[in-house]
């Protein structure tokens, strides 16, 4: 590989990983299965506050 492609090389991937930078991120938060769980049981059963009445 000559000098001229392999400095065009890096400069393109370098310019690759800026731009992967700046995209918006369009890929979901993980949530671990302990939490997802923990979703579903307050969806299911909510916790009713106690009255004094």
């Amino acid at each position: 590989m000559n000098r001229r492609k392999k400095g065009n090389q890096i400069l393109k991937a370098r310019a690759k990983k800026a731009k992967a930078k700046l995209a918006p991120k369009n890929k979901a938060k993980y949530i671990s299965k302990a939490e997802r769980a923990e979703l579903i049981a307050e969806t299911i059963d909510p916790v009713q506050p106690i009255s004094d009445a």
